[in-house]
């Protein structure tokens, strides 16, 4: 009977493992999005694959294709509807064009007080009187990443190494601790589709998402590395981005010395 048990074992495990191996296995995945209150296909829909760190938009049909496996968690954006994350399932590769359905947002309009410039005639004094924002960053052809304009400080790579010699420093806690999260950065950065999706967004709920830290955590790490508090709340979700990826390989060159 034990060379019978053994044979048996031996198969139980070969089909366990040719499952999990199938599991993780990334495939192809289609689907369909609809608005959950008419049931109709919703076109234009962001779908990102946090895991694999690729994105895609769902067509006129509200169908979309995006690489996944069996585990990972899809994200689904589009203005005006409540965003949402589903796990990929075996079932969703066996029944293709699986229904997604986003649910509508209710906005309340808010009073808004508009207060007009208060223009003297004489441009000298009204020039004084307008608001500036120092929040714009800048691109100048050849050079690799932009600079911010207003208060930025020079001594911002200054700062950064004096975060390296204090190890209880924020950004030796955060880039240290969470090297494969800080990793995806340079894969966001290479997907047009989500590239596209962050210059649209100013409330970093997708930066959260992939980068699995909260909105203090950003804010803090911008404010490690002497980025204006204007540049840290106008800023587009994509400038922000930018910004963490410059201080992190500010980080990492300073790390190694």
């Amino acid at each position: 009977m034990k060379p019978y048990l053994l044979l048996l074992c031996i198969l139980f495990s070969h089909i366990v493992l040719s499952q999990e191996s199938e599991s993780i296995e990334e495939r192809e995945l289609s689907a369909v999005v609809v608005n959950a209150q008419t049931d109709k296909p919703m076109e234009s829909v962001h779908v990102i694959n946090l895991n694999q760190v690729v994105g895609t938009i769902t067509d006129d049909k509200g169908q979309f294709k995006i690489t996944a496996a069996v585990n990972d968690t899809l994200y689904f954006s589009f203005l005006g509807f409540k965003s949402q994350k589903i796990r990929v399932t075996n079932d969703m590769f066996k029944f293709q064009n699986t229904k997604i359905a986003l649910t509508e947002l209710a906005y309340a309009l808010e009073e808004v007080i508009v207060r007009p410039y208060q223009l003297t005639g004489y441009l000298e004094i009204d020039v004084k009187n307008l608001p500036i924002n120092n929040a714009y960053q800048y691109s100048i052809s050849g050079l690799s990443v932009g600079y911010e304009a207003g208060s930025k400080s020079p001594s911002a790579v200054t700062k950064v190494l004096g975060a390296i010699m204090n190890p209880a420093d924020l950004l030796r806690n955060l880039f240290g601790k969470q090297p494969n999260q800080m990793k995806k950065l340079r894969k966001i950065k290479e997907d047009d589709q989500i590239r596209d999706l962050l210059a649209s967004k100013f409330d970093r709920e997708i930066l959260t998402e992939l980068l699995q830290i909260d909105k203090v955590d950003i804010q803090d790490i911008l404010n490690n590395c002497n980025y204006s508090k204007s540049f840290i709340k106008t800023a587009n979700d994509l400038q922000i981005l930018d910004a963490i990826s410059s201080c992190y390989e500010d980080f990492k060159v300073l790390n190694r010395q």
